[in-house]
């Protein structure tokens, strides 16, 4: 998501998921961008889909899905 440069954000939380949206744009909806990550980390394909793509363009996300992915295949590993 491309931020509108010069217009203000609110933040809002709402059963530990936190969004934001726009003050003065009631037109555009509100979004996620944080909360509690057991609940909400890779709650679909799409969204985990989304993140692999924009690691192609942001190379400290890039490097925190790195990071994840040895994680996971370290308890991976143990557990098998």
């Amino acid at each position: 998501m491309s931020l509108i440069p010069g217009e203000e954000l609110i933040y809002e939380r709402v059963d530990d998921v936190v969004y934001a949206r726009y003050i003065n744009r009631p037109d555009i909806p509100r979004w996620v961008v944080g909360g509690n990550p057991q609940k909400n980390l890779f709650a679909d394909y799409n969204q985990w889909s989304d993140m692999i793509e924009a690691s192609k363009r942001y190379p400290t996300l890039k490097k925190a899905l790195d990071k994840v992915e040895t994680i996971w295949y370290t308890i991976k590993d143990e557990t098998d």
